[in-house]
């Protein structure tokens, strides 16, 4: 396969997971069937469902799955992965409980701890974010998870990120149901440089969504997360031009570490 096979691959098997997850989302009567995992955060029904969709659509590439709901891989085991996808099936399960809507399935290709494909698709706002080292990053409206479009008709729907969008000050984006005293702290210290600063709460890999196509200019987050959470939206982001480092804001992100829990970081848009 080439690596727009690839992309194909990973967007219908996004699509798809999306359709899953919505189909419990969407019944009333449903019983989300929610589990607390060990470290106390939700499991649902749909998360479940949406992970066996992608892994079985995966499974038509060489490459291993690293997923949310597959976390248990030793690390003697991953250490020899020069490729794999690693996955969020849901990501964002506390506001899909919350029924807001702001929660997205993440899908990525990693190579040597790089991201080189990221896709994610927002089921309740029909919308798709893709992008690859070589075609660069898209977002593409009115996906929806029903329908499965070609990879034609995704492309010439497809909006080049950043999106030509604007907006006065800065706009920081942060996390819903994660705001850390470190994070405030970091929205103060961008006040005192004198420019007015707008803050936009959201839940889920939009937030790295926001600054990929230039509705926020920062996304600073001082709160734990996994390799999962970020990998998809970080390949968008890095093709989109923007930076995805550690606090520095020289390090980048590097995936597939022993330890899967990820620094603190900061995304920011190229004037950010």
């Amino acid at each position: 396969m080439q690596s727009s096979s690839y992309l194909y691959v990973a967007i219908r098997a996004a699509i798809d997971a999306g359709r899953a997850i919505m189909e419990v989302y969407e019944d009333p009567a449903a019983d989300f069937g929610v589990e607390m995992k060990a470290d106390h955060s939700p499991l649902t029904r749909a998360d479940k469902a949406a992970h066996e969709v992608i892994a079985e659509a995966l499974q038509s590439t060489p490459f291993p799955l690293l997923s949310e709901e597959g976390r248990t891989i030793p690390y003697a085991t991953r250490a020899h992965w020069q490729n794999l996808w690693i996955v969020d099936p849901l990501d964002g399960t506390k506001e899909f409980i919350k029924r807001n809507g702001e929660f997205t399935v993440n899908i990525a290709l990693v190579e040597e701890g790089i991201p080189r494909l990221g896709v994610i698709y927002v089921p309740c706002r029909k919308a798709l974010y893709y992008a690859s080292q070589q075609t660069g990053a898209y977002k593409v409206a009115g996906i929806d998870c029903q329908y499965q479009p070609s990879y034609s008709e995704i492309k010439q729907r497809a909006l080049r990120l950043p999106l030509a969008t604007s907006h006065q000050g800065i706009v920081v984006v942060a996390s819903r149901s994660h705001q850390s005293e470190e994070t405030t702290a970091c929205i103060e210290d961008l006040r005192k440089q004198g420019q007015p600063v707008t803050l936009i709460s959201v839940g889920s890999s939009l937030k790295i969504c926001a600054v990929a196509e230039g509705s926020a200019d920062i996304y600073p987050r001082f709160a734990p997360t996994m390799e999962w959470d970020t990998a998809a939206g970080d390949a968008i982001a890095r093709a989109a031009g923007c930076s995805v480092c550690q606090t520095d804001r020289k390090t980048p992100l590097t995936y597939n570490k022993e330890d899967l829990l990820n620094p603190w970081f900061v995304v920011s848009s190229p004037h950010g």
